[in-house]
């Protein structure tokens, strides 16, 4: 395979305790076959965050560093991402290190092939090391898979995957608006109405506590839910 540039966003929002470990993991993908565009998005975090970033900026002509004045979320981080991404493929890596950068390497194969469009890592599709923790987390992923399993007429096992590698004219071309939590549900939901093709493969899964960090909670689960119903009523 010839030689590809893909652009990593990475949405931040106070992780100064794994930023610069999960920067150089991604970093550490680069071979002959393979460029990177790290685009890191500070959504007004209150820590270090920025600085760090910052710092990694100068260290690595690889990154990019994009900041918001106030605090808008993830799915606002991510289009702030794509609207400088320039590479070939366009992958969205969390901050918080939940996520094997190394697993990215597998996604981008079906791209590359030109078998998929789109390629969504799953945390229960797999025979990768699986940290084990949070029953009722567990239960309502599968609920709102499900949900938009039947919204959709895909057959997913993780719609709520952080990992979501695109060709870059793909999701370039969808009009996106969630801000928050809700980008999954509605990226899933645009995909799927696109007609693109779409793989699924497993990853391994490093869950954070709540002690740790760990951000998502019950009402980002009722707005995933209202957006799988609103992109089906009101694509």
């Amino acid at each position: 395979m010839s030689a590809c540039l893909v652009s990593v966003i990475v949405p931040c929002f106070n992780e100064e305790s794994t930023l610069e470990t999960l920067v150089e993991r991604v970093l550490a993908l680069r071979d002959r076959e393979l460029d990177l565009e790290l685009i890191l998005v500070d959504d007004a975090s209150r820590d270090r965050s920025p600085e760090i970033a910052r710092s990694l900026m100068d260290r690595h002509k690889e990154i990019r560093v994009l900041t918001h004045e106030r605090n808008r979320g993830k799915g606002a981080a991510i289009r702030t991402g794509l609207a400088c991404a320039t590479g070939d493929y366009i992958a969205v890596q969390d901050a918080d290190l939940e996520y094997d950068p190394q697993d990215l390497k597998r996604l981008l194969g079906p791209l590359r092939r030109d078998v998929a469009d789109v390629v969504i890592g799953s945390r229960f599709l797999t025979s990768e090391e699986h940290r084990v923790l949070y029953f009722w987390h567990y239960v309502g992923n599968k609920f709102l898979t499900l949900c938009s399993n039947m919204m959709t007429d895909l057959n997913l096992t993780d719609m709520e995957c952080c990992y979501k590698v695109f060709k870059a004219g793909l999701i370039k071309g969808l009009r996106l608006r969630e801000d928050r939590f809700g980008f999954e549900p509605e990226i899933v939901a645009k995909i799927a109405r696109s007609g693109a093709r779409v793989y699924e493969m497993g990853i391994s899964y490093h869950g954070r506590t709540y002690a740790q960090g760990k951000k998502i909670g019950w009402r980002d689960g009722l707005q995933a839910l209202y957006c799988i119903l609103r992109y089906k009523i009101f694509p």
